[in-house]
């Protein structure tokens, strides 16, 4: 992508703190992650030419000031596609896209050869369950986090042992005590391991950290409140200032945005799947759990079902689909019921465990998922749907845009470019060498006559497009018309007018908002097809240029001489001897170089 695309690109995406990919031309490749408080901001700084570092506090490993790196300039040259998932703070942008650079290792993303995982809290799988500070959990343990402050977690892990007298000692130590150990006596640890507690109590206990860690701060919170307040009044000044700094910290935690999902049991995987229908367009977004860290995410887009349930219908066709060749997570979270039983009956069978929660954490991760179906529906991240939408057509995933390219009727070419899913799919580009004439009309009818006949005729070996975009006003797009028309092919045809950016139909004219991304969308068809339009007219008209230069006896000046004469390579080749030597300059032996060479 050149500036202009980088800043194009960049208005379509979303205002608000998530991370971005730039993807190579194949759509599937990942460049390089990065994480914004702003998407849309962020991105539009890869077209500053200077850098563009300077405003951001951290760029994924680059320096913050001065010119942009030779590395990254690269992969904005090489890249083809931006996509993008929100989050709903900073903290979570930054968790996920640590996650991604190591579960892509992007080419243009500084690793760090001591990289670490964020840490995480885990209750470990015991009757007495441990809890620890982890960067490596048990495949069986209950995991929250990860955080991106470990020293909080530490003062939380300690405020919950020091409250809820949770152990913190290995298996192997907790089986072969017959006496409290030190932790007991300092207060933290309520000795399961000589029958001090019950499995019942000790139960309830490790049930009230798990709901603190669900979002309940006033589980610890309040023991802790109580605890300053009683030091306080017993002038124990100290003790309640320590129980101050912890009570702030409890209190502060939630707030960091850092924790990803919760995964009780044996519930180490876990796939969140969130549908949103608009119109004739729907989006399931899906976010990808393993052992407590937000690891992946994806968008689909597809067409909305009929029918009244329309989301619990997707999910059902999604569930299907997607899973038909792809391994299963141990859980799936949904946003509604599916209504096909037999599909939660395969997933039962599976061992999958099915749930649509409410509140708590695994709610929480529903509604992320939530936002990003949203964004990716009919709004600044989906222009393709919001083409469909403002031209009340089916959605538009398929577009080819044709442009022409000539010289006063000289060396005369056409392009037919190819846009899927709003990127440019350069496997699917055309283009062809037209016959010489000063017409734009009749080369455009020409143009688009060529692509029908061979999609009718079954020549094409493209699937057929969902919209044709033709660069030009209402005479180009009538021209195109009468050729679809002639050749009977059936596909909506518009046109965008360069001097006011209007588009053109068969019955109106409209003007869309500038910033609208359907309107970006356009303008990127109709100036990748007049790019590569140009690109092969001026490799056309180098070809004559290199044939004429290959004649001995034929300089600049005869050259001109020959082409202003005949106007094209073709009509040099045909004319004969004697025509060539009546241009100035071209006497018998350089005449028969000519005839010889062309």
């Amino acid at each position: 992508m050149d500036a202009s695309e980088v800043r194009e690109r960049a208005g379509d995406l979303p205002r608000e703190p998530g991370v971005y990919q730039f993807l190579d031309r194949d759509g599937d490749t990942v460049l390089y992650v990065g994480k914004a408080v702003d998407i849309r901001d962020r991105v539009r700084s890869y077209a500053d030419h200077r850098g563009g570092f300077a405003a951001s506090s951290r760029a994924n490993g680059e320096a913050v000031s001065g010119p942009r790196s030779d590395r990254i300039r690269k992969m904005v040259a090489r890249a083809d596609a931006v996509d993008t998932a929100v989050t709903d703070t900073e903290t979570q942008a930054l968790l996920l896209e640590a996650n991604l650079i190591k579960r892509h290792q992007p080419r243009y993303n500084v690793r760090l050869k001591d990289d670490k995982s964020y840490p995480l809290v885990q209750l470990t799988d015991h009757e007495y369950p441990r809890i620890e500070i982890t960067r490596d959990p048990d495949d069986a343990a209950t995991v929250f986090g990860p955080y991106t402050r470990k020293g909080d977690v530490e003062t939380v892990v300690k405020a919950i042992r020091e409250t809820y007298g949770l152990r913190g000692c290995s298996d192997h130590k907790f089986s072969n005590r017959d006496r409290p150990c030190i932790d007991h006596e300092m207060g933290l640890c309520s000795a399961p391991c000589v029958d001090a507690i019950d499995a019942e109590s000790y139960a309830e206990d490790v049930e009230s950290a798990v709901r603190f860690f669900e979002g309940e701060t006033g589980v610890l919170a309040d023991p802790l409140r109580r605890e300053m307040e009683s030091a306080a009044q017993s002038e124990e000044f100290e003790r309640a200032a320590n129980a101050r700094d912890r009570l702030e910290a409890v209190e502060s935690f939630h707030g960091e945005g850092g924790e990803a999902v919760s995964s009780p049991g044996n519930r180490q995987e876990i796939d969140v799947l969130a549908a949103v229908v608009e119109g004739g367009d729907a989006t399931v977004a899906r976010l990808h759990a393993d052992a407590g860290q937000l690891v992946d995410r994806s968008r689909h887009r597809l067409d909305a079902p009929e029918g009244e349930d329309r989301v619990a219908t997707l999910l059902s066709a999604f569930l299907t689909q997607y899973y038909a060749e792809r391994e299963l997570p141990e859980a799936i979270l949904l946003s509604e019921r599916p209504d096909d039983q037999d599909v939660l009956d395969w997933l039962e069978t599976a061992g999958v465990d099915v749930s649509v929660p409410g509140a708590g954490r695994e709610g929480k991760l529903v509604e992320l998922a939530l936002k990003n179906a949203r964004s990716g529906v009919g709004g600044a991240d989906d222009p393709v749907g919001a083409l469909g939408q403002a031209l009340d057509i089916p959605r538009p995933e398929r577009i080819e845009g044709f442009d022409v390219s000539h010289a006063q009727g000289k060396a005369v070419v056409g392009s037919d470019v190819c846009f899927v899913g709003g990127s440019a799919e350069k496997s699917g580009y055309r283009r062809k060498k037209l016959p010489e004439r000063n017409d734009d009309y009749a080369n455009m009818r020409e143009l688009v006559r060529w692509r029908a006949e061979r999609a009718v005729d079954g020549i094409d070996d493209r699937p057929d497009p969902d919209l044709l975009l033709i660069d030009g006003g209402e005479g180009q797009l009538g021209a195109a018309t009468d050729a679809l028309d002639e050749v009977g092919w059936d596909v909506p045809c518009i046109a965008l007018a360069k001097s006011e950016e209007l588009v053109i139909t068969p019955d109106n004219v409209e003007r869309f908002d500038d910033d609208a991304p359907h309107l970006h969308l356009l303008q990127r068809v109709r100036d990748e097809a007049h790019r590569f339009a140009v690109q092969y007219h001026q490799s056309v008209r180098d070809e004559v240029t290199t044939a004429l230069d290959e004649v001995e006896g034929v300089g600049p000046a005869t050259r001109k001489r020959l082409l202003r004469r005949f106007g094209s390579v073709d009509a040099i080749r045909e004319a004969g001897e004697s025509a060539l030597r009546d241009v100035d300059g071209v006497g018998p032996t350089t005449a028969e170089r000519i005839a010889r060479r062309l």
